[in-house]
């Protein structure tokens, strides 16, 4: 359990890190975290602190969706938006425009490795999957329905407020799932314990992957 616990913080805390790394890039974000920089821009509160207030809020919506909260849920709220609040003073924008885009394509690779990481401790989905998979369950709609829904009115929403939309927005888009499918089986505990159990033959439940991804921290 120790192992899992200190997999699952600092995966989190490295998700952070890399939503720091994109934020510093300045060429656009992911629709939640787009949602973040326009509340920041508008509020004067920090980004880091506004993403752990949204994951709060979104933790209140699982109450009507019958969702239930996981250890690894309320360590999602409280350690991502924490680290990216630590990370962004570290940082600095780089001049060149290539040198953005460079330094937003590492930030979305530690995002998807820090997402295997701590997806793979499995402690329970993240605030925002959890919505997905809750109105999933509870109207029957597709999870790939879910998702662009709110994920269309979160990056509507944060760009009205000032959010920052650009080629960031769709790299993130096409890259982080890919990264994400590479990543997870790689620091999955279960799949390990599994493979340890029947050399050379998964369990069932190991191969099962965990909740997908909708950043930050999920």
């Amino acid at each position: 359990m120790f192992v899992r616990i200190a997999q699952l913080i600092v995966g989190l805390a490295l998700f952070g890190v890399g939503c720091a790394i994109m934020i510093e890039a300045g060429i656009g974000l992911d629709p939640w975290t787009v949602f973040a920089e326009g509340v920041s821009d508008r509020t004067g509160l920090g980004i880091g602190w506004v993403v752990n207030l949204t994951g709060f809020v979104v933790l209140l919506a699982w109450i009507p969706l019958r969702q239930r909260p996981g250890f690894g849920t309320v360590a999602n709220i409280l350690l991502v938006g924490t680290a990216i609040q630590l990370t962004l003073p570290l940082l600095s924008t780089p001049e060149p425009w290539l040198a953005r885009v460079a330094m937003f394509l590492a930030g979305t690779l530690l995002v998807g490795i820090a997402s295997g990481i701590y997806l793979g401790a499995r402690w329970g989905a993240g605030p925002r999957d959890g919505l997905m998979t809750g109105l999933h369950e509870r109207f029957g709609w597709p999870i790939w329905a879910s998702r662009l829904g709110v994920e269309a009115t979160v990056l509507l929403a944060g760009w009205m407020l000032g959010g920052t939309v650009g080629l960031g927005t769709v790299l993130f888009a096409v890259l982080i799932g890919p990264i994400v499918h590479v990543s997870v089986p790689l620091f999955d505990r279960r799949r390990a314990a599994g493979r340890a159990r029947t050399p050379g033959k998964a369990s069932a439940d190991s191969e099962a992957p965990p909740v997908g991804l909708s950043a930050p921290g999920t």
